[in-house]
């Protein structure tokens, strides 16, 4: 690793810890504000990996990883006005979906390396976002994982209601997450933006 990947990696878990504490509040009935600053590890890795190669993509990852489950892991000791600022359900959910799907990412944005500028960091990002939402949120709200965090009270999380609100009856966290991935799609394409101006300004011969 060389110092010049220090932002990456400092970006990386400053998005795992923010997104693992925002998750936790509601934006609206159907929204976290988790959803709002997760997408954004997605940039950093494809933008970690358009400069300096998937190499050093995965090492960011791996290290920013650490970082943010070091630090979310410290968060779940700190007791807030609701409880732990980072419970522990979340912080195993926020590693195992964080690893799965920024692995996979780095893998797809590889293979598609060669083609358009822009097919690589959104074909990517979407197949990434969606392994993370649904790793994510089973692990951290689902009923039938409660052996993880007997202490953590999900039930809010299992309410029965119409999926965002005018579809078949499903637990609360099934519409969250529906929810969460429509956003991080979205997103991903929004990310295109800065992808580009950020990569014209640091490796223009590869924008």
């Amino acid at each position: 690793m060389t110092r010049i990947h220090l932002p990456g990696i400092l970006a990386m878990a400053a998005i795992v810890v923010a997104s693992n504490v925002l998750v936790q509040f509601l934006f609206g009935q159907w929204l976290t504000w988790g959803a709002f600053t997760y997408p954004l590890a997605f940039l950093v890795t494809d933008l970690m990996n358009r400069i300096y190669g998937s190499a050093a993509a995965r090492r960011v990852v791996v290290i920013g990883f650490a970082v943010g489950v070091l630090c979310s892991l410290i968060g779940s000791q700190i007791h807030g006005e609701f409880g732990p600022l980072v419970t522990l359900r979340i912080a195993i959910g926020s590693g195992l979906a964080f690893l799965t799907a920024q692995l996979v990412d780095i893998a797809v944005f590889d293979k598609l390396r060669s083609g358009a500028w822009w097919r690589a960091p959104l074909a990517s990002t979407l197949v990434g976002s969606s392994l993370d939402t649904a790793i994510f949120f089973t692990i951290a709200f689902s009923a039938s994982l409660t052996m993880i965090e007997p202490g953590n009270d999900v039930s809010w999380a299992a309410e029965a209601l119409p999926l965002l609100g005018v579809g078949p009856v499903v637990p609360l966290w099934v519409s969250l997450a529906v929810a969460d991935w429509m956003v991080k799609l979205s997103l991903a394409l929004l990310a295109l933006i800065p992808f580009r101006l950020i990569l014209r300004q640091v490796r223009p011969n590869l924008a």
